[in-house]
């Protein structure tokens, strides 16, 4: 007998539905899916955005809709981000045809959807991702597509699954989402998660003083500039120092050095670990090198090499595409996983947010610059890791609030805009009772998206 592709998705839907780990120890209602559709806007940058050697100019903000056979209707939200997800697709086309293409996969993947029963979000995932894979590769014309890019798509249609699958089986809090394979990573609940700023090549140092004087104490720093690796080593050195000069001298007591600690992301622009160890010791020379807490996703995807011998934490990032690349890095010491429940999609993330669990190695949430809405969503997660260490909290990315034009709007497009726990004081959010009661108002609709799809 020869399958159709849709016969074949909706057997390998429903032999992922009826294993003991995707029940989760319970009985789930059995969701079938009759339409979807899917939109999206574009938002400005106050400033090119730059990293991994290139800049942006806008982020595409798309959203996913889904409705079930009983007329249940959820809204995902996505921020695309094709120069983090795969630099190579950003190169090779103009900045919104990148982000065409990325939302082109969006829509193939709702199309796929269309008809489909399952119990879990993580099933259907399953189900759809190799193929949807082939299909990124064909319409990008790149045989080696990385993984992220069509999880980046994936992000809006699968919390629109994860948001179906709650309402249908009655779900209310985020804690009650989480598959019972993945609560032992996901069972904490931080009162308070350190709020980290992004400083990309563009911000002037005195910017990231004054963020510092405004109380943010972790500082994620862009390194691995445009140029050849020399040039681009330089100006690494050039920047560590600025602001080193600039901060290095600053106090906070949310570590037991009084230090603040720096965070180096190279998004893979060192070629070779030389060069690496070269800006390392530089930060030696000038005093910084026990301030650097993490340098994340130093080389690239294809460089594999034990990293134990750098002296530093290293944690993986766009190269934990999934959980078994992300037990691979650890088996290289990498010493930290960047979970982006906001990037690679929440299915995922659990999966990667329990190997690591298991391995000993801690989590961290990094951004995408992502909408405010997504930032709860991010926190939802990282409010739930074990404590950085030596830190005694949890730690979440959020950058939105430096990088877009029209923050303030888009502020108030989330259900919950203007409650406390949304909002950085002091370098830190406080998650009170009301976050977790609200988890974080992710189960709440918001009017800005649902009007995306008023005609719908």
């Amino acid at each position: 007998m020869t399958w159709s592709r849709r016969e074949f998705i909706k057997a390998a839907v429903a032999v992922t539905a009826a294993s003991p780990a995707s029940l989760s120890g319970k009985s789930l209602t059995n969701i079938k899916i009759k339409t979807t559709s899917a939109n999206f806007e574009r938002e400005p940058l106050i400033r090119p955005f730059g990293f991994k050697g290139g800049y942006m100019t806008e982020s595409w903000q798309t959203a996913a809709l889904m409705e079930s056979e009983s007329g249940v209707r959820e809204i995902g939200v996505c921020t695309q981000s094709v120069l983090w997800s795969d630099a190579n697709v950003f190169a090779a086309h103009s900045e919104s045809g990148g982000n065409a293409l990325m939302f082109a996969l969006t829509e193939r993947a709702l199309q796929m959807a269309k008809g489909l029963s399952f119990r879990t979000p993580v099933d259907l995932l399953e189900a759809i991702q190799n193929e949807l894979y082939e299909y990124g590769k064909k319409i990008t014309g790149r045989p080696d597509l990385r993984k992220t890019f069509v999880l980046n798509a994936l992000v809006g249609f699968d919390n629109a699954a994860w948001l179906l699958h709650a309402r249908e089986n009655g779900i209310t809090s985020f804690d009650n989402l989480i598959p019972s394979a993945y609560k032992p990573a996901l069972s904490q609940h931080h009162d308070t998660l350190a709020s980290v700023p992004l400083m990309a090549y563009t911000i002037p140092v005195a910017e990231i003083r004054q963020a510092v004087e405004q109380g943010y104490f972790f500082m994620k720093i862009k390194i691995g500039q445009p140029g050849t690796q020399e040039e681009m080593l330089e100006k690494d050195k050039q920047r560590v120092s600025a602001i080193h000069g600039a901060i290095g001298g600053m106090r906070t007591p949310h570590t037991s050095s009084g230090k603040l600690p720096y965070y180096l992301d190279a998004n893979g622009r060192y070629e070779k670990k030389e060069t690496l160890l070269r800006l390392l010791d530089h930060a030696k020379k000038i005093g910084a090198f026990d301030q650097i807490a993490i340098v994340e996703e130093p080389f690239p995807e294809e460089y594999e090499q034990d990293v134990r011998d750098l002296g530093v934490r290293v944690a993986a990032d766009e190269s934990a595409h999934t959980d078994k690349d992300a037990a691979k890095r650890i088996q290289m010491g990498y010493g930290a996983i960047a979970l982006k429940a906001i990037a690679k999609t929440l299915s995922m993330t659990m999966k990667i947010a329990q190997l690591a669990h298991e391995k000993g190695i801690p989590g961290f949430c990094a951004d995408l610059t992502v909408n405010p809405i997504l930032v709860d969503w991010n926190k939802n997660v990282a409010a739930r890791l074990a404590p950085f260490p030596g830190l005694g909290l949890g730690l979440v990315e959020t950058n939105g609030h430096q990088n877009y034009t029209n923050w303030p709007t888009m502020v108030s497009y989330h259900p919950c805009a203007g409650a406390p726990w949304t909002k950085t004081v002091k370098g830190v959010f406080h998650l009170d009772k009301d976050f977790y009661d609200k988890s974080g108002g992710i189960f709440l609709p918001s009017k800005h998206y649902q009007e995306m799809f008023e005609h719908k």
